[in-house]
């Protein structure tokens, strides 16, 4: 299993000189499993340059999608996703969390001539959002499982099992300590969901002094998210969806402090902080 960076920031785009070396773009990671069949995860404005390279490597196979929610910036690159633009084209976007995110789907909202000046009838490829699937389901290769988060309005995270040996575990907008009442899964759960897997991507949006301002945002602080990876004995802990107010000198720092942290606490889990363009193949000694 192969796994690319197209997009790590959360909440909005952060284009400027102070966040070029980790990127601007929001949340896209692009999978290609054993058989070679492409995942996507999530469709942020990274999304564009990954569809500038399938385009590139004349990529005919159908595409797979799988979005944790609907929030503009997991599906704002959607449009300017260069392969839908093309006859032949066909990509099959999975079932989202609930039945409203189903509703928001059909109802093509990105392409309905106000989000989007194209509407979804004149998009030359096919764009087929499925709305029926059991758990686990199957996509090639691979087995995919998800689970619910805590996250406003809902999301849903993903576990990828290759057949090729290889295992991912994509958990972004969740809120690991939530306010009482939340519907989502306990970190318990998600330990045991993401136990096992070769590399885990989860949400660390957050520091400690970001709270309590924002308890109830839907995304965790790095404590957490480093306890976690120690419950899970997690091999590869990717913390992702960085804060836009975070310059790269800032996540250098969050980046330092995770890796302080789990060699004192669980030096089976080495740490990194998602950066665009990075590269990882899974499932290799």
């Amino acid at each position: 299993m192969k796994v690319r960076f197209h997009g790590v920031r959360g909440s909005t785009p952060t284009p400027g000189l102070n966040t070029v070396r980790y990127g601007g773009n929001t949340v896209c990671v692009e999978v290609r499993l054993a058989d070679g069949q492409v995942l996507i995860l999530d469709a942020g404005t990274g999304l564009r340059e990954l569809g500038n390279a399938l385009k590139s490597e004349a990529h005919k196979a159908p595409i797979h999608m799988l979005l944790t929610h609907l929030h503009w910036d997991h599906v704002m690159g959607l449009p300017f996703f260069k392969p839908i633009w093309q006859k032949g084209t066909h990509l099959l976007i999975h079932p989202l969390a609930n039945e409203t995110q189903q509703a928001a789907a059909r109802m093509r909202t990105l392409f309905d001539g106000i989000h989007f000046p194209v509407r979804a009838a004149d998009v030359p490829g096919t764009i087929d959002f499925l709305e029926t699937r059991g758990d686990p389901w199957r996509i090639g290769s691979a087995t995919i499982r998800h689970i619910l988060l805590n996250h406003p309005g809902g999301a849903q995270g993903f576990r990828i099992d290759d057949d090729g040996g290889a295992s991912l575990a994509y958990i972004t907008d969740n809120e690991l300590s939530p306010p009482s009442g939340s519907n989502g899964a306990t970190m318990d759960e998600l330990a045991k969901f993401v136990d096992g897997a070769n590399l885990v991507i989860h949400d660390a949006q957050y520091v400690e002094s970001d709270m309590p301002a924002k308890l109830g945002w839907g995304h965790s602080t790095l404590d957490d998210v480093l306890r976690l990876g120690k419950k899970a004995s997690t091999p590869h802990l990717v913390l992702f969806h960085h804060d836009p107010e975070r310059d790269d000198d800032a996540i250098d720092h969050i980046a330092a402090r995770a890796t302080e942290w789990l060699a004192e606490h669980a030096p089976h889990t080495r740490s990194t902080a998602a950066r665009e363009g990075t590269e990882l193949e899974l499932g290799k000694p």
